[in-house]
């Protein structure tokens, strides 16, 4: 040791201030606290571009792992829905193992796995971010719906052609809308935004009936159906009130729109030519791979083919299934799929998928129900399994993007308001 220099005690050691630590630890909350806000209303505005999605849902899930996400995940699984999730992806992922995969990307299988995004989404969601999220989600909307209009009353032109939503995306999106918020309006104690509500819905289910979109026209008129008779089912006079002025307004809306007249009388003419077994039509073309697909699930009923071998399995069941009639189809489309939901998961995975995907509905409708939501999850998970019998919901990425978000946004407002 050299002369004069000076030891210091533990007493004389330099230490950081204890309200320095406060001060530094409040101001990275702070500001991953508004990160995550920030990513919540960019989400919900992003989630109608396909590239802006996938860009904010990398964002999103980047902030959920900065707030400890992968720490919370234990307690987050016990969610039912993020738990079913969970379990669905997973037997996908493992149908990959008997397909014939990468060939069996010829149908974007992999959207199924944008479930997941509901975990980081619910998960960042609170009461102070509530009302970010919420922004987020009627802007992002509102400013698509805007659009919609745009093209369908200006233009003439069904979807919206620059976010590449074609009209059966765009009426599910509209049918979506319907249902929040006729069940909105019912069960608000506002009168004043009550008939705000009750105007935006039928807004919306004239919009819808304009839209060439059969198969979501007719999820969302079943589903308002049975929306209307659980939440009056014990005001009978009400309920008879509303079911009746329901069924004359779309009446009315059937009657006055060409696009309806035009799809239905399409649909005949169709099932005429199917009978001559030309099934180069809409109606046609899906009834003859729900044919083929049923038959498919039939040669390999337990665990299917394997993910994504939705053009694969047509191609060698329709070969000799009822003498080839089908076999020309695999060129109708450039991107064959089964146009609907349990067919296209029975053809991948079998029982086992279509297990899976029981499973994912009722996890769904169990966190609703838990969250003192039934009559809400029982309406959208009838929405998705109505959609889903004519067409593959998830081909149309935003749409199980916006059930989702719609209800994390629920069961945190029940949570923090038990409203």
């Amino acid at each position: 040791m050299k002369v004069g220099s000076e030891v210091r005690s533990p007493e004389n050691q330099p230490h950081a201030s204890p309200i320095g630590s406060l001060s530094r630890m409040h101001g990275a909350y702070a500001g991953r606290n508004m990160a995550a806000k920030f990513m919540l209303l960019f989400f919900g505005i992003a989630l109608w571009h396909k590239e802006l999605a996938m860009f904010a849902g990398s964002l999103l899930a980047l902030t959920w792992l900065l707030h400890g996400g992968l720490r919370q995940l234990g307690q987050t699984i016990k969610e039912p829905l993020v738990l079913a999730i969970l379990v669905f992806c997973t037997v996908l992922l493992l149908g990959i193992l008997w397909s014939d995969y990468p060939d069996s990307g010829r149908f974007r299988w992999d959207k199924y796995l944008g479930l997941m995004i509901f975990i980081p989404y619910s998960s960042l969601l609170n009461k102070e971010r509530l009302p970010w999220a919420i922004t987020g989600l009627i802007i992002g909307y509102s400013g698509v719906l805007l659009m919609g209009i745009y093209y369908q009353f200006f233009l003439g032109v069904q979807g919206i052609p620059p976010l590449r939503m074609v009209y059966l995306h765009f009426s599910m999106m509209l049918g979506v809308g319907v249902i929040l918020a006729f069940y909105l309006m019912a069960t608000s104690d506002n009168k004043k935004a009550g008939g705000l509500l009750w105007l935006l819905a039928v807004s919306l289910l004239f919009m819808q009936f304009n839209q060439n979109g059969r198969g979501p026209l007719l999820a969302t008129v079943l589903t308002l159906m049975l929306l209307l008779v659980m939440l009056y089912r014990t005001q009978i006079s009400k309920l008879l009130a509303v079911t009746a002025a329901v069924i004359m307004m779309t009446g009315v809306f059937a009657y006055h729109s060409s696009s309806f007249h035009e799809r239905l009388s399409q649909a005949q003419s169709d099932v005429r030519l199917f009978q001559q077994e030309q099934f180069e039509t809409s109606t046609g073309y899906r009834l003859a791979v729900w044919d083929v697909g049923l038959h498919a699930i039939a040669q390999r009923p337990w665990f299917g083919y394997g993910t994504g071998m939705a053009k694969s399995a047509f191609e060698t069941t329709a070969e000799t299934y009822k003498d080839g009639r089908y076999k020309n189809l695999v060129n109708f489309t450039k991107n064959l799929h089964y146009h609907n939901d349990m067919i296209e998961i029975g053809v991948y995975l079998g029982a086992f998928g279509l297990s899976a995907y029981v499973f994912l509905l009722w996890g769904w409708f169990q966190t609703l129900r838990a969250h003192r939501l039934p009559i809400l999850g029982a309406a959208l998970i009838c929405f998705v399994f109505l959609a889903g019998l004519m067409d593959v919901i998830f081909i149309y990425g935003q749409i199980p993007s916006l059930l989702l978000v719609i209800t994390a946004i629920a069961i945190t407002w029940k949570r923090n308001t038990g409203e």
